[in-house]
């Protein structure tokens, strides 16, 4: 950490001040947590500069993505941002091999040095706050026994914010599993979402992950403050019904602080060497629809061929990023995250790239796409839902095909559709699957549809009012400034 030490004479007071304020983040390891948490660790120390900013980095036994290229970045450019690499967590042999247990298990078995590590870095410097990930929930019981103030930082939006805290009230109030029921919750602040819509993880009362999101969300409520990456004018009625303490009914609510939208600038890719923003130059305005799927966005190679066949006969220019199918399908590696790679051609028909000619491009794995989604040319996206992708949509104005695959996306499609009202939603079969039929049917409508035409508009309203929020004096700038507030006058 650099510091500037001045001498300071003696003065009465035997504990002299310590040097400075720090705040300590620590978020989970996956590239769609770890990076919002990384950029807000950027957001305090540009608002407050005496402020250092330490972040836990954990050893993940599952894909995060490619954190590493971007945590060298971020200590590169922001030397004030000191990164703490915990060791890997000794886990028992017969663990459990599930996302969802190993998100919240890990750091469970990390407390032990969370303890020793927060006690070591307040020797050098007073710890102004703790900000969890709510995977990181476990270090709640550690950094509170500290005396630490203790805050959750909420990687996704407001909407999502009024489920996660409301899901420990449906518990309280009901008895049975979401996947054993078919109806329809009533969440304050949000539209009535469907039991099949909630996250898989929660759909069993019984399983031991649905017990950690139920003492998270407790957690969450006893904690000195949530921050949520969103902005007041992108979710007006979750806003208040959050800041009204409706989510919570049964206790206080704590201060909630809407600080978004915090995303990794992308723009900076040189266009000249960009496969993709070369050819999005040479396509006339608005005119593509961008095809990406997120960091786990992992499709059968049945799906991919009836993607490409949709596109096909849409008849509208598109960039497609295009993963390696699962290794369960035929024909692939056993590790579709390394090792052989499928070529294109055993993807997409035959034939298929030269009948589109130079109306589509298909990409392997990986794209700019902060960069894509700014460039005139990009008129569309259909998108996974993840909440990064939909505020990097919402920051360059392009409205959306919502198509969930995973987490809470499927409820993130319900915010989109029915409330915010930025996106189109594609037909899909009850086992998710999305026929050549529907997603033709999805594109021409927000390339060229009515319906597209009003999420459009709904979307460009988006973008400015984003750019608002952050500006001096806009919603997320105020938000943020009382927070920092709250930490620096202690």
């Amino acid at each position: 950490m650099s510091h500037l030490h001045i001498p300071i004479l003696p003065s009465k007071h035997t504990h002299m001040e310590m040097e400075s304020g720090m705040v300590v983040l620590y978020p989970s390891p996956g590239i769609g947590h770890l990076v919002s948490m990384v950029e807000l660790g950027k957001l305090i120390h540009t608002h407050h500069p005496s402020l250092s900013v330490a972040i836990f980095i954990t050893p993940a036994p599952f894909e995060t993505g490619s954190t590493d290229k971007y945590i060298k970045t971020v200590s590169v450019t922001n030397p004030s941002i000191t990164f703490h690499k915990l060791p890997t967590a000794d886990l028992p042999p017969d663990f459990s091999t599930e996302f969802i247990d190993l998100a919240f298990g890990i750091p469970e078995f990390n407390n032990p040095i969370v303890h020793d590590t927060l006690v070591t870095l307040s020797e050098k410097a007073t710890i102004k706050a703790v900000v969890l990930d709510f995977f990181s929930n476990a270090a709640f019981q550690i950094s509170t026994s500290l005396k630490i103030p203790t805050y959750f930082f909420y990687t996704s939006g407001a909407s999502g914010l009024c489920a996660f805290l409301y899901l420990a009230t449906i518990d309280k109030t009901t008895s049975d599993s979401f996947k054993d029921v078919n109806i329809f919750f009533d969440i304050p602040g949000v539209p009535p979402v469907h039991s099949s819509h909630m996250p898989m993880v929660w759909s069993d009362r019984e399983t031991n992950s649905y017990k950690k999101f139920i003492d998270t969300a407790n957690n969450m409520a006893k904690s000195s403050g949530i921050m949520a990456n969103t902005f007041v004018g992108f979710e007006e009625r979750a806003v208040d019904a959050l800041r009204e303490g409706k989510c919570i009914p049964n206790g206080p609510t704590p201060p909630i602080y809407f600080i978004g939208p915090l995303i990794a600038g992308g723009n900076h890719v040189d266009p000249s060497e960009n496969e993709c923003l070369k050819w999005l130059n040479s396509q006339p305005s608005k005119s593509v629809v961008f095809l990406c799927f997120g960091s786990q966005g992992v499709l059968k190679k049945e799906q991919l061929k009836e993607i490409a066949i949709g596109l096909e006969k849409s008849e509208q220019r598109f960039l497609w990023v295009v993963r390696d199918p699962p290794p369960d399908d035929k024909k692939t590696d056993s590790n579709s995250g390394g090792g052989k790679e499928v070529g294109l051609d055993a993807i997409l028909p035959d034939g298929f790239k030269g009948r589109i000619g130079d109306k589509g491009m298909v990409v392997k794995n990986w794209a700019p796409q902060p960069a894509i989604l700014s460039h005139e040319s990009v008129g569309g996206f259909v998108s996974h839902c993840g909440w990064n992708s939909v505020l990097e949509a919402v920051v360059a104005g392009v409205p959306l095909v919502a198509w969930p695959l995973y987490a809470e996306q499927k409820m993130n499609r319900v915010y989109l559709v029915e409330e915010i009202k930025v996106a189109l939603a594609v037909d899909m079969s009850s086992d998710d699957f999305v026929t050549a039929e529907s997603l033709e049917k999805s594109v021409r409508e927000l390339m060229q549809g009515e319906r597209g035409a009003a999420v459009r508009e709904g979307i460009l309203e988006m973008r400015e009012r984003a750019k608002a929020a952050v500006e001096d004096g806009g919603s997320s700038e105020v938000e943020f400034s009382k927070l920092i507030r709250s930490w620096t006058d202690l």
